[in-house]
């Protein structure tokens, strides 16, 4: 456009100084010029217009870059949140399943010591059942032999005397010998009980370390001695203080 105008200058200046140019062509070169100075002005704001737009898009493209940067943490933020807070629940749950098959093979433990003392109750049981029969058998056996009729001694003498014989005087060595007294085995000693009972060395350890005992059946009860041992020992001890 500039090169235009200078060349219609140019063309007027020509003409001006030939004077062989018209006064009519003087006015259209002089529109022309006009016409291109306001095509040169409109051509320089367009261009500023232009310039402001493109300023205007860069600043734009330098916003949206830093919020998408912003965004761009954020999210980064969220994910290794996110990634944290799952790490953590897969640990917890860990514990938790590891709590839950430790409470199950406790509960299984109580359950078979339940089951175990239920059996030793009832083998106590029986036990001090049949100890109550037995105690009350020989109860019955020591009345009746209590009530019995003294056996009289045979008269002596001719026949047909009146005088019954004399009947000596029982002799002191005839007397029953004293019982021997129940041993403890809640307080005995364990050298008493291997003396006394005729017993290991390692039975009376066993019975001394299961002590105390209410009833004379914890010895099989608590797999203390064998059921042969305790029917040799049984009628040798207690358990009363």
């Amino acid at each position: 456009m500039r090169h235009v105008w200078m060349a219609g200058l140019a063309l007027m200046s020509a003409m001006a100084v030939s004077g062989c140019v018209s006064d009519k062509k003087y006015h259209e070169a002089l529109a022309d010029a006009d016409a291109t100075r306001g095509e040169l002005e409109r051509a320089r704001a367009q261009k500023n217009a232009l310039e402001q737009q493109v300023k205007t898009l860069k600043d734009l493209n330098a916003k949206f870059g830093s919020e998408s940067q912003i965004a761009r943490d954020e999210l980064q933020r969220i994910q290794h949140g996110r990634d944290k807070e799952r790490d953590t629940i897969e640990v917890r749950t860990k514990e938790l399943e590891d709590k839950v098959k430790q409470l199950s093979a406790q509960n299984r433990s109580v359950k078979q010591e339940y089951e175990e003392a239920r059996r030793h109750n009832e083998q106590l049981k029986s036990l001090v059942a049949r100890y109550q029969k037995e105690m009350k058998e020989r109860s019955r056996s020591l009345s009746s032999g209590m009530d019995s009729p003294a056996v009289t001694a045979p008269l002596g003498g001719a026949a047909g005397s009146s005088s019954p014989k004399a009947v000596p005087a029982p002799s002191p060595f005839d007397a029953p010998a004293p019982a021997a007294p129940l041993l403890n085995i809640n307080k005995a000693p364990s050298a008493d009980l291997v003396l006394t009972l005729g017993i290991t060395q390692d039975v009376a350890d066993r019975i001394v370390s299961n002590r105390p005992y209410r009833v004379k059946g914890e010895l099989v009860a608590k797999n203390v001695v064998t059921k042969d041992v305790f029917d040799d020992i049984k009628d040798r001890i207690t358990v009363s203080p």
